[in-house]
């Protein structure tokens, strides 16, 4: 089965098209037609009046094809030209247009101008038929004409994650009921899907295609599932396979129709399937932005939107370039970020989102939508490396030990840990697996290669010799430190308990210098690799970040608070009550 909205202009018979096709309802969700071919096509009606463009967004947005509907005696309207730019904007590439009401009017000038309107529009190469659902004129051929736009329409992949977004929901008691267009995929009774954006577990009770019940249905189809104890369901709503798609509330993506980025409202409406969620917009190049939701989306990349000022009646459409964009909080990474998506494709590909982070889990380049590309460098579990970004590491990883021998001959191997933090690995068994000759791993940490015999000076003393050498003087004041920050990494020890330890003066500077500690300033030690590590906490807080989330302003401050009532002022001697006379500075009266 495939799915097919209407859109056109209010009173332009797109209900009456359905009906005539189906004899069905048009508001109904079982609303399809069997073709000429044996192929069968449902209809997801979208109202035409001026304010409906976002009901016709919700059905367009999930269809595969559109059925656009022109009147013969009225021809191209606002609404319609207003509809086939939101489609444009969604990327819809098939469709067929019927001239309604060919027996009111003479069709051949609606005609011409259809032809007009559409060249060079996404739906261009559209079928344009003359048709009157009073008469049945056309009927006919319309219906011919949707068989041979069935026929082209892409076979979904029946083994692809679900998301079923809700265009109609409603809830009875403890049964919610929920009707929408499977795009791909396939959902069976007693599946156990996310019901976004909260996230919650729901389990199918029933499915209902074509107005009979099924054990299973799978893309395209337009589907009626009732589930058990999930709360109040809403249209907009979205039905996802657990794992499979990222849960997001900030995604960066190219507008690639309508204004500039930089000329959008900052504040405007992100229509995805049949999702509508304000956002907040900042441009970043000519046709890159950031978008701040607010609620979750399940998304992939590649996903197309439209965005839309109601005020302004301006749309733009959109494509997510990523659903996990880094921060922008240092001068300049807006223009840097733009540069960089500049080069990237509408739907960036697995090797290319495994480039900008280096390293991932092969389950979250799948919830972003990708696979893995063939020279990935796997790892141990579950990981995959850019293999450019790889050896950059062991690179890196080798000067750290040789400069780490060369300022700790006492000490010459590195903690896994603080070689974690410096090169920004996610886990410390990637480390382990980045190790290889002439590097090693022994007890923990990682050591450079042994240093060779030189003819002009005494033999480096054996490894035995130096194990049987007294460790520095810092040595176990650092570890005593090292077991207090374990939990609270962040939090300095003050002057007192540094003195306490014993890391005071040459002590201190001396476990400084073997880069045993971090030494920020004069009052702040930490453990090596710390500052790292808190920039990377911080990167991964909701951006923009500002010193000042947890500090009340100005703003939240109560508007009306009552001030304390002043004391009393003591009298002063130079003034009198009312009816005395005042007593001069210095002067004592007695009483007779």
């Amino acid at each position: 089965m495939q799915v097919v909205t209407t859109a056109g202009h209010g009173g332009h018979g797109k209900s009456v098209l359905v009906r005539a096709l189906t004899g069905s309802e048009p508001g109904e969700p079982g609303a399809w037609t069997e073709l000429p071919s044996g192929r069968r096509v449902a209809f997801v009606d979208a109202p035409g009046g001026e304010r409906s463009v976002p009901e016709m967004l919700a059905g367009a947005a999930p269809a595969s094809a559109v059925l656009l509907a022109v009147a013969a005696d009225e021809g191209w309207m606002p609404q319609t030209r207003e509809h086939l730019e939101a489609l444009g904007a969604l990327g819809a590439r098939f469709g067929v247009v019927a001239v309604t009401k060919a027996d009111a009017a003479d069709p051949k000038p609606a005609l011409r101008q259809i032809r007009e309107r559409l060249a060079g529009s996404a739906l261009g190469g559209a079928e344009a038929v003359a048709v009157s659902a009073e008469t049945g004129a056309g009927m006919a051929e319309l219906a011919a004409a949707l068989d041979r736009l069935a026929a082209r329409l892409p076979v979904p992949d029946p083994d692809a994650p679900v998301r079923l977004w809700a265009d109609r929901a409603f809830t009875a008691g403890r049964q919610s009921v929920i009707a929408g267009t499977l795009t791909a995929g396939t959902v069976a009774v007693g599946d156990e899907l996310l019901l976004m954006p909260a996230g919650e577990r729901v389990r199918v009770r029933t499915i209902g295609c074509a107005g009979e019940p099924r054990e299973s249905v799978g893309g395209v189809s337009r589907v009626v599932l009732t589930l058990r104890d999930a709360g109040r369901v809403d249209a907009g709503m979205a039905l996802v396979t657990p794992g499979a798609w990222t849960h997001t509330t900030c995604v960066d993506v190219r507008t690639r129709f309508g204004e500039a980025s930089g000329r959008l409202a900052r504040r405007m409406t992100l229509h995805v399937g049949s999702a509508a969620v304000p956002v907040r917009l900042r441009p970043l190049g000519p046709d890159t932005a950031r978008l701040t939701l607010n609620t979750r989306l399940a998304l992939h990349l590649g996903d197309t939107g439209l965005l839309r000022d109601p005020e302004r009646r301006s749309i733009a459409g959109v494509s997510v370039l990523d659903v996990r964009p880094p921060t922008l909080v240092r001068p300049g990474a807006g223009a840097a970020r733009a540069r960089e998506l500049a080069s990237w494709p509408d739907r960036p590909d697995g090797a290319l989102v495994l480039r900008r982070h280096g390293v991932l889990r092969r389950s979250e380049l799948s919830v972003m939508g990708c696979a893995p590309p063939p020279d990935a460098v796997a790892l141990n579990g579950d990981w995959v490396a850019d293999p450019a970004h790889w050896r950059s590491l062991f690179e890196r990883l080798a000067e750290e030990t040789a400069r780490h021998a060369a300022q700790s001959p006492r000490a010459p191997g590195i903690p896994l840990e603080t070689v974690r933090l410096r090169l920004g690995l996610p886990a410390r068994q990637l480390v382990a697996a980045l190790v290889r000759p002439p590097l090693r791993v022994d007890a923990g940490r990682v050591y450079g290669p042994a240093p060779g015999p030189a003819p002009a000076r005494a033999a480096e003393p054996s490894r035995a010799a130096v194990a049987a050498e007294p460790p520095p003087p810092w040595a176990e004041a650092v570890e005593r430190l090292r077991a207090e920050l374990a939990e609270t990494p962040f939090r300095p020890p003050s002057a007192e308990r540094l003195e306490e330890l014993g890391l005071t003066g040459e002590i201190l500077a001396g476990a400084q210098n073997a880069g045993a500690l971090l030494r920020i300033g004069d009052a702040i030690v930490l453990l090596p690799g710390a500052d790292q590590e808190a920039l990377r906490v911080l990167s991964a807080l909701p951006q923009p970040f500002t010193p000042r989330p947890g500090r009340r302003g100005p703003r939240d401050r109560p508007r009306h608070r009552r001030r304390p009532a002043a004391p009393p002022r003591p009298p002063r001697p130079d003034r009198a009550p009312p009816g005395r006379k005042p007593v001069e500075p210095g002067r004592v009266t007695l009483a007779s």
